[in-house]
């Protein structure tokens, strides 16, 4: 069962913890001074010997913690001064199955609103970057590699659309917090190909609706796309929590 192996996997200390601990402790020694820039993620990769999805994941841990600043174009800087965030899911190894769900019910809240904003202020450039990131998960699955990392660059790319810094800043927080998940759906070790089959399935539908610029049907397959995520790790969210899931599609 999926919910299992995310129990299991989220006892172990995952990379990106422990490069952003790492990155920490060189800022708070002093290593890396505030307004300093950080090495690109390239560089990171091969001083941690980690992907740079990993590195990714750990800046966006020191971005959420306030630790870290990233300017569009130039990279991470070291916070001039570092930002107090008391809002967190969780604190220890990972999150019961009962925060998972609570953390399950605000990203369908969170994403199905993003999802209508989308539709209505996609430009032809956020379609392109969208529809990028929808073809390099159809190459993972023809090769049978993880595209997890192109699914959550795929979500940050409709969140960009909205063209509010806040949103798209937001949902990178949230997936942070949500990337083990999908990284489960993507390389289960018993080959499950249906599970990533069925994620894509949902992303073209979010994707075709983007495109066509209708929002209430952007914000019904956001939410469809998250119950089904959900229901993929074992859990199923509460009936009630749309209001609007009978509405004729606009």
């Amino acid at each position: 069962m999926l919910a299992n192996e995310l129990k299991r996997s989220s006892r172990r200390p995952r990379l990106s913890e422990e490069v952003s601990i790492a990155l920490e402790g060189q800022i708070a020694r002093g290593e890396v001074k505030p307004g300093e820039q950080l090495p690109v993620e390239k560089v990171l990769a091969g001083t941690f010997g980690v992907s740079r999805a990993v590195i990714r994941e750990a800046i966006a841990r020191l971005k959420a913690d306030g630790r870290v600043e990233t300017r569009q174009g130039a990279g991470a800087f070291v916070a001039l001064v570092p930002k107090s965030l008391n809002f967190r899911f969780w604190q220890g190894d990972g999150p019961a199955l009962a925060e998972l769900r609570e953390i399950f019910e605000l990203r369908a809240m969170v994403e199905s609103a993003i999802a209508e904003l989308a539709a209505r202020r996609r430009l032809p450039a956020d379609i392109t970057t969208i529809r990028c990131f929808l073809h390099a998960m159809d190459d993972a699955l023809a090769n049978g590699s993880d595209g997890s990392e192109a699914d959550d660059d795929f979500h940050l790319a409709i969140a960009a659309a909205t063209h509010n810094s806040y949103t798209r800043r937001l949902v990178e927080f949230l997936g942070r917090h949500f990337s083990e998940s999908r990284r489960l759906a993507w390389t289960m070790p018993d080959g499950n190909s249906a599970l990533p089959q069925q994620a894509q399935a949902e992303h073209r539908r979010l994707f075709e609706a983007v495109v066509a610029g209708k929002p209430r049907r952007a914000r019904r397959y956001a939410h469809e796309h998250v119950r089904c995520a959900a229901r993929r790790v074992g859990i199923e969210l509460a009936g009630d929590l749309v209001s609007e899931r009978s509405a004729e599609l606009g």
